[in-house]
């Protein structure tokens, strides 16, 4: 029921991808632009292996004209990382993506409060000068995570990189977290077998 409203809130049917992806970003609450730019070049240097091409956009502009291969990824609470940490309960996923009758969906929500409270305890002094960078940093990396599952049309989990089960904060935040190689081949074998 959820994919049915999505689709038709945008007049979309669900894609088959190809080369080129939109991503569909939407956020529900505040965001630091400055996170948000360094969240699309995160992703961009992940997904810079997967040889596909991604072009972000904003609900309003695909909303006349929408392309043909497109995620939609949601961002709900706040996409800030403030000063004063406050209490949020940690349990739970980040981020999820929709699926129907076991079909993974090309549409995904990120937690940004639940991906906050991740990271935060694993910041230190100097980490808190470029908080912007951080949050962004590990919201390219579960937007990442998230886009796998979409790409390779699955629910599974890597052993290693980005697409592990979970990501500690620490994970989120390190100077590096790629793609490992089993999750380019779950990516290319499904986008090879719709072409």
């Amino acid at each position: 029921m959820r994919l049915a409203c999505i689709c038709a809130l945008f007049g979309l049917a669900v894609p088959a991808f190809g080369e080129g992806i939109t991503i569909v970003l939407e956020f529900q609450g505040p965001r630091s632009e400055s996170a948000i730019v360094e969240m699309k070049r995160e992703f961009a240097g992940i997904m810079k292996e997967s040889e596909l091409h991604f072009d972000f956009r904003s609900r309003e502009q695909v909303s006349a004209a929408a392309p043909d291969d497109l995620v939609i990824v949601k961002f709900t609470g706040k996409c800030v990382l403030e000063p004063a940490p406050y209490l949020y309960d940690e349990r739970g996923p980040m981020a999820f993506t929709y699926s129907t009758d076991g079909v993974v969906q090309p549409f995904s929500a990120v937690a940004c409060d639940k991906v906050t409270s991740a990271i935060r305890p694993a910041m230190s002094g100097g980490d808190f000068a470029k908080a912007d960078l951080m949050l962004g940093r590990a919201l390219g990396r579960v937007l990442a995570h998230e886009v796998v599952h979409m790409l390779s049309k699955s629910g599974a989990h890597g052993r290693d990189g980005v697409s592990k089960t979970s990501l500690s904060g620490s994970q989120l935040i390190a100077p590096e977290l790629r793609l490992g190689p089993a999750d380019l081949e779950r990516m290319h074998t499904h986008i090879q077998t719709i072409k």
